[in-house]
Formats: structure tokens, sequence, C-alpha cells
């Protein structure tokens, strides 16, 4: 792990204040929470099924959720062939 466990909850917020800003001050910001998501979701997916060497139920196991809940995730990303 990073010696600063904080380091990505920094560039979130670095990335987030950098979005708003770029919107200007007459922007409005729209589904933050849902591009988030989207941005972070699938790498850590990515990683986690790598980790575990393509075996789903460890993947899963990772990332604390279900093997079916998990391929639900896959599929949405598009990260099953």
């Amino acid at each position: 792990m990073s010696k600063n466990p904080n380091i990505l909850e920094h560039c979130v917020r670095e990335s987030l204040e950098q979005y708003l800003a770029d919107l200007g001050e007459g922007g409005t910001p729209h589904d933050m929470w849902e591009m988030v998501m989207r941005c972070v979701e699938k790498p850590v997916l990515e990683v986690a099924l790598h980790h575990a060497q393509g075996n789903q139920s460890r993947a899963a196991e990772y990332l604390g959720m279900t093997r079916n809940t998990l391929r639900k995730k896959l599929l949405a990303h598009q990260l099953l062939d």
C-alpha cells in the first residue's frame, strides 16, 4: 500500500475541484456521483480481476461483493467476453 493511504481520496478531490473549475462560474455540475462511479468502478474491477488471475470468485471476495454482483458489474462495463 502507498505510504499515504489517502492518496486516492486526494486525487478524487483534486479532480472534482478541477471539474468544477472547468465548468466556470455559470456552469452547473450534473450527475457528479454517476460520473465518479463510472470513472472509478471499471479500473477497480479490472485490477481486482487481474490480481485474482481471472478468478471471478476470488475477485469478488477481494472486492467484498458476491460473484453475481461482480458479474453484473463486469457485464455493465463490458469486461466479459
